[in-house]
């Protein structure tokens, strides 16, 4: 048996997905299996650590197995958020924007303590979700001791179970107040209804005093129980879909003009940069337990595309590094330097020390393979034209090996293994004293069985990249139970539990069943490997009839 750890301690972007690596990478001994492919030899069992300190030195080798929310996508009478007037029906006061409306969610508010129970039956040893600003704060400067003490009444029911609470403190939604989606002209300037969003020049630095003042407020509350603190998620995720291209609130659309690109969007960038820093800071100063605070960044694997087909072309290969300049590195690398890179060239030659050294651990949140290509310069500046939610200039590729079960149909993106191992490894060269937990994880299917293949086969090759010298210290699977997908709606299910959407009632999928099982026995065994890990084809997708490529 090999050992895992010891010590105990949107854009149409952000929903269609982006990717990144430098190619296909087998499995070595993780991938000696194929699942429902057949197997060329037994493999053996991986065995996980004790969970332990997220960022400590002592930490190193410990592993902890844990599921996800966010706020906004499960919780019920969420009325003062951007996403409630976003989507809400034009007959109703909202815009009518994305798929279905955000009404009660899953009634996660309502069900919160019970939830935790879901929580309990899988034996797992943490749970991550976000507080949401827009309830502790529906109107500016004013708080609701309401929806604080309903937190501290699910941190302190997670505590008594043992789960160790992990909390994100922006997770893609934000009060009204801040940029209110039906007015982002903001004619007026800023005001206490409306500050106008991360744009505006007058706007955005009260924003980051109003965030800090927010992160500070939680960290005194509940910072006695609560050490693992996220400030940001996805960070470059949501600003491209927020700011970007639209698709999410505030839906303004600054990428496809370069001067937009580098007067408007720019900046929104640089803002949430000195939002992350200034949470952190906010939260390490008052947080009574000795805060360890990261971000979470949305990663893929990216490939050089052309003509709908693997490409060596350097225009293509320099399309798809620069991608993976801005999607996985800009942020990183311009907190550990203190630096930004304010025309996105790859170059951090701009002087930000505010933001230096404000990151303890990392987040790598990982879903999808997905093709670029420099042929087309869909966005300008950074010259690419990526393939995302059915949007085809070339990049769109077949999956590996023409193999369409990876396909994840409700999403339009391939699922690849080994891409959560190669960023893993790129990482680990790249920030060797950063430690890393893959706090996001999921498939979008109605397949229980398919999803368990999703968790065993994670589960590999994060193993693998462990057993490389990557110090990564867990996994959170997305999502704990099925939710509001953002633009996409409640269609696309990701839950570990499946929610029946007339009662809510939440019942177990076989994903729920195998987590909890590794969660129970600190391993994945032989049989557990060879019936649903490894890289060979995956349970059909009941229904789904392919297309060229996953994208149609």
């Amino acid at each position: 048996m090999r050992k895992i750890g010891a010590n105990r301690g949107l854009v149409a972007v952000v929903v269609g997905g982006l990717a990144l690596t430098s190619g296909v990478v087998g499995c070595g001994d993780d991938g000696a299996t194929t699942g429902t492919g057949g197997s060329a030899a037994p493999p053996d069992p991986i065995a996980f650590g004790a969970p332990g300190s997220l960022v400590s030195d002592d930490g190193r080798g410990s592993f902890r197995l844990g599921a996800a929310t966010a706020a906004t996508q499960i919780e019920d009478g969420n009325t003062s958020v951007d996403w409630a007037v976003f989507t809400a029906p034009e007959s109703e006061g909202g815009l009518g924007k994305g798929k279905a409306p955000l009404g009660d969610a899953t009634f996660g508010y309502t069900r919160a303590l019970d939830d935790i129970a879901l929580l309990q039956e899988m034996g797992l040893d943490t749970y991550r979700f976000s507080i949401e600003w827009a309830r502790v704060e529906p109107q500016r400067d004013v708080i609701d001791a309401e929806a604080l003490a309903h937190y501290d009444e699910v941190i302190d029911a997670l505590v008594a179970a043992g789960i160790e609470p992990v909390i994100t403190v922006h997770h893609f939604s934000n009060p009204i107040w801040v940029d209110d989606p039906r007015d982002v002209a903001c004619a007026n300037g800023p005001s206490d209804t409306n500050l106008c969003g991360f744009d505006h020049p007058e706007g955005a630095p009260q924003i980051i005093e109003e965030f800090a003042e927010h992160a500070q407020l939680l960290a005194e509350r509940f910072g006695d129980r609560v050490r693992v603190w996220g400030t940001v998620n996805e960070p470059v995720n949501y600003l491209l879909a927020g700011y970007g291209v639209g698709s999410v609130p505030p839906g303004k659309s600054y990428v496809l003009g370069a001067e937009k690109l580098l007067n408007r969007f720019v900046p929104v960038v640089r803002t949430y940069l000195r939002m992350h820093a200034a949470a952190y800071e906010a939260i390490k100063a008052n947080d009574a337990n000795g805060a360890d605070v990261g971000l979470s960044l949305s990663v893929g694997s990216f490939i050089p595309a052309r003509f709908n087909a693997l490409s060596d072309d350097p225009e293509d290969v320099a399309a798809r590094d620069r991608v993976v300049a801005l999607y996985h590195y800009l942020f990183v690398d311009g907190i550990r330097q203190g630096k930004f890179d304010p025309d996105f060239d790859g170059t951090l030659d701009e002087e930000l020390p505010e933001v230096k050294g404000t990151l303890d651990w990392l987040g790598v949140q990982y879903y999808f393979r997905a093709g670029v290509t420099g042929q087309t310069k869909l966005i300008p500046v950074v010259e690419i034209a990526p393939c995302f939610n059915g949007i085809d200039f070339g990049s769109c590729i077949p999956p590996v090996g023409d193999d369409f079960t990876k396909c994840v149909p409700t999403m339009k993106y391939e699922y690849y293994e080994p891409g959560v191992y190669e960023i893993l490894k790129d990482f680990s060269a790249r920030w060797p004293d950063l430690p890393m937990i893959v706090s996001e994880s999921g498939l979008a299917t109605e397949s229980g069985r398919r999803r368990a293949e999703h968790v065993v086969r994670s589960l590999e090759q994060i193993a693998k990249a462990r057993d490389e010298g990557v110090d990564v210290r867990g996994y959170l699977h997305w999502s704990l139970y099925d939710n509001f997908e953002w633009v996409e709606g409640y269609e696309p299910r990701f839950g570990l539990y499946r929610v029946d959407f007339a009662s809510y009632e939440r019942s177990p999928t076989e994903g729920a069943t195998v987590l909890g099982a590794v969660s129970a026995a600190r391993e994945l065994t032989t049989e557990q490997r060879q019936e649903l890990g490894g890289l060979g084809p995956m349970s059909p997708e009941e229904g789904y009839t392919p297309g060229t490529h996953c994208s149609n």
